[in-house]
């Protein structure tokens, strides 16, 4: 057994990457996604795999990893599960209610979303606690075993539970739990206690729901993609990769979904920083564009940026994630023109079916098809002759939209690639600008099937002047699950002042968290050797309504050491995101915070003896590729990657092409392949 899998599954394709580790080579393969079940593809893409290794078996599989969208898109459908609600008497409606902001504050017609639970779903019971957690009102069991049997009675897939001030006393609900199971064996349960004990009840019951509206959806889909992987020969536990970045095994990712919503890109983010760490550029933003999105995130000092939550189609989702910002600008994109004759791309996209007009089957002008008509993109085929091209297909498409705008296809098709890059750039500014990073201070990371495509002109725009482009850029999410740890977190809240007199409970509150993490690296069987703990607080000066994320130090201890470097922590956070620091003003502690990792077997980046330049060895082709109208098309040099050495350097314009990706390299960038096989660009002034 000495081959690694890591398989990302994305809206157009499927990505599998095997290592194995008696050779050190890494094999990629690339097959199209099949949304109706993404488990197809799935199998498919590892049966190629093992017939392109020289027909390996399954049963050498020594490790399995997986990222998958499948409850992410649960939820942008609405195609969950049928879910009730049991809550304390009184918030009924809460999950309607929400915080009473409208979603769109100038449109009078803007509609909040329809909650995953109708009204005749949402059961009440009998029960009180206290802020304090002292029990007020004793739970009624018999209001609790009525409204599981009408839940029954209306068939409900799963039930969400979720009372006012459960996250300090979980007794009740998990009495309810213990109701569920003798009057509903075998329904679907989340409780709030377990998913989120956090404070603000409108966050953590929207949280439990999405849990409970997902799960009996990703619960299948894991159990039977299991099975089928068992019945193959697949020996090995697999895994699927949670929005912290971090693998759990598929049985434990069925009982915590929510944890999944960001599933799929955020591997690639680990992977890229610790590819990028090992380059020596700690500071990247990371581009992930594929064929329906592109991902977008901030690392600093090698390590990925962290946030407690997000919101997904006007939802909030409490969980431990990467700061990722998604934004609907992918290969797929569709151009279109508006009522006002300006032209607009995305955020609808062809995904793998039809796709773009080139793959034969649409006629919709997406983001590939401008790339195409330029031949930025192979004008006959891609993935190393696996995909044929149809560039008149693309030609009438972008044709179509040239007519009423007036424009050349050209100019039509450049265009396209200038709001879609407008687009990202704008993301770009929402985890750098907006968070208080400037990005020229970072180098740009690209990755997925078309991030290499657009990286130079989104670096131009942006400002930045150095690009990243690993060795495996279009299938570096799957890259990623072999690079990734086994991961979970564990969180309280206790609202308190930050001071040294309160410096002991909070040392004892990390030591509870700290006692759960010790059970959960027994259960997943992390020996003492592998283990890793970072301690967060969530700090905010008194009065404010909302609360920034600190690092302790490691080593640091409250009692010994006191709280005087966290405060200034905090200052210093404050200040950045806001501009301000209140030295005088008062902090306190909202909530508590432990990231627990054990180190996973994973593929190490090696490095390669750097030798003199001559990349002409490479060169493989001339293409006619057009930058700018005004130039038309001119004779552009195209490369093999995979016959760059390190040591070579190539000055634009130039094409780069390897099975997953294409790089475009612009009039004025120059590229060195790295001792880690990584294209080096530095980002050119001329246009």
């Amino acid at each position: 057994m000495s081959l690694r899998i890591g398989v990302d599954t994305g809206g157009t394709f499927t990505d599998v990457c095997a290592f194995d580790e008696e050779t050190a080579r890494i094999h990629v393969r690339k097959v199209s996604s099949t949304p109706d079940d993404p488990g197809r593809a799935i199998v498919q893409g590892v049966t190629e795999i093992l017939d392109q290794m020289g027909g390996r078996e399954i049963d050498e599989v020594a490790y399995f990893a997986h990222g998958t969208t499948v409850g992410t898109n649960a939820l942008l459908t609405g195609r969950g599960a049928t879910t009730g609600l049991i809550t304390t008497r009184g918030f009924r409606d809460l999950l309607e209610l929400g915080r009473g902001r409208r979603p769109s504050m100038y449109d009078p017609q803007a509609d909040k979303p329809e909650p995953h639970v109708p009204r005749r779903l949402r059961k009440e019971v009998t029960e009180r606690m206290r802020h304090t957690g002292a029990v007020e009102v004793p739970l009624d069991e018999d209001d609790v075993r009525r409204a599981v049997r009408e839940l029954r009675d209306a068939e409900v897939e799963a039930i969400a539970v979720c009372l006012l001030y459960s996250y300090l006393d979980p007794t009740h609900e998990r009495r309810i739990a213990e109701i569920i199971a003798e009057e509903y064996p075998g329904v679907y349960v989340s409780l709030s206690s377990d998913v989120l004990p956090e404070f603000r009840e409108y966050e953590r019951l929207s949280t439990v729901v999405t849990n409970s509206y997902v799960g009996p959806v990703v619960a299948n889909y894991l159990s039977r993609l299991r099975a089928v992987l068992a019945e193959r020969g697949l020996r090995a536990v697999p895994h699927v990769t949670q929005s912290n970045g971090g693998v759990i095994p598929f049985h434990t990712a069925e009982a915590m979904p929510v944890r999944l919503v960001l599933s799929g890109p955020s591997t690639g983010v680990v992977g890229a920083a610790q590819i990028c760490a090992a380059a020596g550029f700690p500071d990247i933003i990371t581009f992930d564009m594929g064929g329906t999105s592109s991902d977008i995130s901030l690392v600093q000092e090698g390590r990925p940026k962290v946030t407690a939550g997000m919101e997904l189609d006007g939802r909030p989702v409490r969980s431990p994630m990467l700061d990722i910002h998604t934004v609907g600008a992918g290969g797929g994109s569709l151009a279109w023109i508006d009522s006002g004759n300006h032209l607009r791309v995305g955020p609808q996209s062809a995904g793998a079916f039809p796709g773009p007009a080139c793959y034969g089957n649409g006629d919709g002008a997406a983001v590939t098809d401008a790339n195409v008509v330029l031949q930025m993109l192979n004008p006959e085929y891609l993935l190393n002759g696996q995909m044929k091209i149809d560039r008149e297909a693309s030609v009438a498409a972008v044709r179509r939209l040239a007519e009423p705008l007036g424009l050349s296809v050209e100019e039509t098709a450049l265009g396209i690639l200038r709001v879609v890059t407008a687009n990202m750039a704008r993301a770009i500014r929402v985890v750098s600008v907006q968070r208080g990073y400037d990005p020229r201070d970072y180098a740009l990371v690209p990755f997925g099937g078309a991030g290499p495509l657009h990286a130079s002109r989104l670096a131009r725009e942006l400002g930045m002047r150095r690009i990243v482009v690993p060795e495996i850029p279009g299938a570096q999410s799957a890259l990623g699950l072999l690079m990734t740890d086994v991961k979970t977190d564990f969180m309280r809240t206790r609202i308190a002042a930050v001071d040294e007199a309160g410096a002991a409970a909070v040392d004892d509150v990390f030591a509870e968290l700290a006692q759960a993490a010790d059970r959960w690296f027994a259960e997943e069987g992390v020996g003492t050797e592998g283990r890793a703990i970072v301690r967060r607080m969530d700090l905010r000066y008194r009065g404010q309504n909302f609360e920034l994320a600190v690092e302790i130090p490691e080593d640091h201890s409250f009692r010994r050491d006191g709280v005087a470097a966290i405060i200034d922590l905090f200052h210093e956070a404050h200040e950045r995101v806001y501009g301000y620091r209140s030295e005088d003003a008062a902090v306190e502690v909202v909530t508590f915070r432990l990231e627990a990792s054990g180190a996973a077997p994973r593929f190490d980046v090696h490095e390669s003896p750097v030798t003199a330049s001559d990349p002409e060895k490479a060169r493989v082709a001339i293409r006619r590729t057009c930058f700018d109208p005004a130039t038309g098309y001119i004779d552009t040099p195209v490369y093999d990657r995979g016959l760059l050495t390190p040591g070579d350097v190539i000055s634009g314009p130039a094409i780069v092409e390897q099975m997953d990706t294409t790089t475009i390299l612009l009039p004025g960038d120059e590229c060195r392949v790295d001792s880690y096989r990584n294209l080096i660009i530095e980002s050119g002034d001329e246009a």
